[in-house]
């Protein structure tokens, strides 16, 4: 049984990484403290210049919430234009009404106009008030797939809506479980939830090569990571996961 493996990634290293690892799509973002952001244009172009695999960009203006301004929309419409004419195979999004409901409209509009690229409605379903109506509202939205974690914030805590998801979904839409998922959950997600794709960070910590280091300055960076270390994909992570997803 053919399964497949997403690495979502904040830079051309990272993703060159996924790629020579043997992952078979990476979805480009910016800003993943912040759950992710659009890339900038010089990212994104060196990216398909760089990749053969499958690059699914994400399209979100900013961090925070899922309900965006008519600028903000704009800016989106205007972010999914460019992937287009670079020759992205794929968008994420996801946007929602203050009520907490998948705003199908909106969605559904940038949907059609990023076609013929694929289309992913990400995280933001997890914020939904109402998984079960906001799967059919993401189906009708027209997304080709759906990002979850079921609600929590690691997929294994949320197998079980994840599950109850894929069974709801039959062949309309894939469901994608994301969020926490490594070597050693892996098999148990895939049986348990009878997802086919995956979605994960698979990152590691690495140390700057600065010689001289200031001390006594921050640049605002995240807890627990200074500006003199970063996060990048892994790959002995990226291919455990890959090696025992074909033991299954």
């Amino acid at each position: 049984m053919k399964y497949k493996l997403e690495i979502c990634v904040d830079s051309l290293e990272s993703a060159i990484t996924a790629q020579e690892s043997g992952a078979d799509r990476v979805e480009l973002c910016d800003n993943l403290t912040e759950g992710g952001t659009t890339p900038g244009p010089g990212t994104i172009a060196s990216a398909r210049n760089n990749l053969t695999i499958a690059i699914n960009v994400i399209i979100r203006p900013r961090g925070g919430d899922f309900l965006y301004t008519d600028p903000e929309y704009d800016i989106m419409r205007r972010d999914i234009e460019y992937c287009g004419e670079l020759g992205i195979d794929g968008i994420v999004l996801g946007i929602l009404k203050s009520n907490g409901e998948v705003d199908i409209e909106r969605t559904a509009r940038l949907i059609e106009f990023a076609q013929p690229m694929s289309a992913t409605f990400h995280r933001a379903f997890d914020m939904c008030h109402d998984p079960i109506k906001g799967l059919e509202d993401v189906i009708n939205s027209g997304a080709d797939r759906l990002l979850t974690s079921g609600q929590k914030d690691k997929a294994a805590d949320g197998l079980g809506l994840i599950s109850e998801l894929v069974r709801r979904a039959g062949n309309r839409i894939i469901i994608m479980p994301g969020s926490g998922i490594n070597s050693l959950n892996i098999s148990m997600i895939a049986m348990e939830s009878g997802a086919r794709e995956f979605h994960t960070t698979a990152r590691k910590i690495i140390g700057s090569e600065m010689v001289f280091r200031q001390s006594g300055v921050s640049m605002g960076g995240v807890p627990g990571l200074s500006e003199f270390s970063r996060k990048v994909a892994d790959s002995d992570m990226i291919r455990d996961i890959i090696n025992t997803l074909n033991l299954i």
